[in-house]
């Protein structure tokens, strides 16, 4: 099993005919992923490499059946993809874009949580459940293989990282996914961790974290309380001087919280196996499950 994307996720791109649209959309679906279409307006029955494109979103839910959209619009027209996909009945969005107005974010989100559907990102490099052959995003599919190891991770690279990691120990991964390192995003620690808790297929989580703002601590409060499964850590950016901007617009100490060391010791107190030397966490969680 998986959570959020599985072989039966029918999935679009919204800006399929852009360059990077284009690019993503066919490795994901030559990773094995269904992608029954594209929107692009003013496109509706142009072909991208036999995939159909359609106006609007709606159009394509009718003619194809989607419940996943891949969203690839730049940052300051974002907002109206990511609800259009809502209006339509698209359950899970998936936005890769970089750089969204925050407000924007947080306007679209609040409709997003109101009708009970799911915002991956944005800057997210997305989702992958490899026994699935499911993948929706930029992730390198090859370094990918199927087990009982899920992952949860607020930078895109660290997530390869330790996937490879991973894949070498001959720990597979049940779901990948990126939570995005803009300053507001849609899905949190805490939700994901909610949906490997009741995955029967998920052994294990990794969660990799960095400094800024308060999703570390949150999901060390939700482990203490109602998550049973083993959790290995690694929380990037100890070094990190106070009140400057590291990588991803969210990672940001101020005021003196979002400190890596004050995250790493709520998860330690929660009993989470934090790991400091990232090169290791593929081999900790190997001892953990073995």
């Amino acid at each position: 099993m998986a959570i959020l994307v599985n072989r039966e996720s029918r999935i679009i791109c919204q800006g399929i005919t852009g360059r990077n649209g284009t690019f993503h959309s066919l490795a994901c679906r030559d990773y094995g992923s269904n992608l029954v279409g594209g929107v692009t307006p003013g496109k509706k029955g142009a072909f991208v490499d036999g995939i159909p494109v359609f106006n609007t979103v709606e159009e394509a839910v009718q003619e194809t059946g989607a419940n996943v959209s891949l969203i690839f619009i730049p940052a300051a027209h974002a907002k109206d993809p990511i609800l259009e996909a809502v209006d339509a009945g698209i359950e899970v969005i998936v936005c890769i874009t970089e750089g969204i107005p925050p407000l924007d974010t947080a306007s679209a989100l609040f409709t997003v949580k109101e009708k009970g559907r799911v915002l991956v990102g944005p800057n997210t490099p997305g989702i992958i459940s490899p026994a699935e052959k499911c993948k929706v995003g930029i992730m390198p599919g090859y370094i990918h293989s199927p087990g009982p190891v899920g992952v949860i991770s607020r930078s895109g690279t660290l997530t390869y990282e330790v996937v490879d990691q991973l894949t070498k120990a001959g720990m597979g991964q049940s779901t990948c996914l990126g939570l995005g390192g803009d300053p507001v995003v849609g899905l949190s620690f805490v939700d994901c961790l909610r949906l490997f808790r009741d995955d029967p297929n998920t052994e294990a989580v990794v969660l990799i974290g960095e400094i800024g703002g308060s999703a570390e601590e949150q999901a060390a409060d939700f482990i203490k309380a109602e998550f049973q499964k083993p959790v290995i850590a690694y929380v990037a950016g100890r070094l990190a001087p106070p009140g400057k901007r590291m990588g991803h617009a969210g990672a940001i100490i101020s005021g003196g919280s979002g400190t890596a060391q004050g995250k790493i010791k709520a998860l330690k107190d929660v009993g989470v196996e934090v790991v400091e030397n990232l090169t290791k966490v593929g081999q900790v969680v190997r001892e953990v499950l073995k």
